[in-house]
Parts: structure tokens; C-alpha cells; sequence
């Protein structure tokens, strides 16, 4: 592996999420070329464990993560904390949990 790491956001065109249902939540990542698709993933900075930390929950609440090569994408599923437009739920649409994941330090393999 190499010793060179980028924050994810100065790698990714693309960090979003949105609802996967009302009881999960999905992150995409999508590079705007293969090589840095391709880099990230060999880097392999993108565990569950990883995510896990960067969202205070346990390892058994990141559902997977998924390489789409086809899309230059990556897909992250995980449990939300609580389900979607339930009381004490603050982002009914998910579309503001990406944030973390901004000034991930990922390594380039």
C-alpha cells in the first residue's frame, strides 16, 4: 500500500446520502475517473470499522459496503439511528449524514 493519503472529499466528485427505507441509510461515493476509484478501494480505508467510528455506532449497524465498478462508485449501507420521520428524528430524507465522511483520510493503494 502506498503511504500517500487525501481527504475523501479532494478524491470524490460525488458524497451523498439518502434514505435506503425508513430503517437504513445509504452513503454513494463516486470518483470522477477509474484510476482514483480504483486507488481508494486498493487503499482500502473504506471498512466498516472505519465507518463505525465516524458515526458512533457499533460495527454490526454498517449493513456493507459495495464497490460498482461500472459506476466508479462506492455504497455504503448502514442502519439509521432511528427510522425515517419517527419523533426525535432530525433528517427525515437522510440527505444530510454524508458529512463525516467529507475529511475521511483515505489511503491511495
Amino acid at each position: 500500500m502506498s503511504d500517500e493519503k487525501k481527504k475523501l472529499r479532494s478524491v470524490a466528485g460525488v458524497i451523498r446520502s439518502k434514505n435506503a427505507g425508513p430503517y437504513e441509510i445509504t452513503f454513494d461515493i463516486i470518483f470522477d475517473s477509474y484510476p482514483l476509484f480504483e486507488s481508494v478501494v486498493r487503499g482500502g480505508s473504506l471498512t466498516e470499522e472505519t465507518v463505525a467510528r465516524l458515526y458512533k455506532v457499533p460495527r454490526e449497524k454498517v449493513v456493507g459496503i459495495y464497490h460498482y465498478s461500472p459506476a466508479k462508485a462506492v455504497k455504503i449501507t448502514m442502519e439509521r439511528p432511528r427510522p425515517s420521520g419517527s419523533l426525535g428524528e432530525t433528517d427525515v430524507y437522510g440527505a444530510q449524514q454524508h458529512a463525516p465522511l467529507l475529511d475521511l483520510e483515505v489511503e491511495l493503494g
